[in-house]
């Protein structure tokens, strides 16, 4: 069994779609990156990567290249699975926070869990997705970003 953390943060900005989970969100603001900005996949990717020992998103998909401009981040957590799974992982569970202090997450949490189980081919009960926000304290309580961590558990099969 090896472990992966991962964490993401985007900075919140007008006219950019919200983007988290795979799931777009209705909201005045949306993440800033040269991809979609979804830190959620983009945390869940970094532990994944992580727990192979492969490095992180930014070596596999660099914000220079331009391939990867606007791109949605399901595409590339799909392009993590097949890496993971061809060095001979399986995942074993995946355990998620969003830390934001607007908008209200939990009303799309059952479609982010859909999206990444259908990539990832995992169950549902492997993985779980959480929203907190900060009380109003740092960057996030003030509605400048959004942040995700996540942390996961890879088993060997081959």
């Amino acid at each position: 069994m090896r472990v992966g953390i991962g964490y993401d943060v985007h900075k919140l900005v007008e006219n950019r779609n919200l983007i988290l989970g795979g799931v777009e969100i209705n909201y005045k603001k949306g993440l800033l990156g040269h991809s979609d900005a979804d830190v959620l996949i983009h945390s869940i990717m970094d532990s994944l990567l992580g727990a192979a020992s492969l490095g992180d998103i930014g070596k596999l998909f660099p914000d220079n290249d331009e391939q990867y401009k606007n791109i949605s981040s399901l595409l590339l957590l799909s392009k993590v699975k097949n890496i993971i799974y061809s060095k001979g992982y399986s995942i074993n569970n995946i355990d998620s926070v969003i830390i934001a202090q607007k908008p209200k997450l939990s009303p799309f949490i059952n479609d982010m869990k859909k999206n990444i189980c259908t990539i990832l081919n995992i169950k549902e009960d492997q993985i779980n997705i959480k929203a907190t926000t900060e009380e109003g304290l740092g960057f996030t309580g003030k509605e400048e970003g959004i942040a995700a961590q996540s942390i996961c558990m890879l088993k060997k099969i081959s």
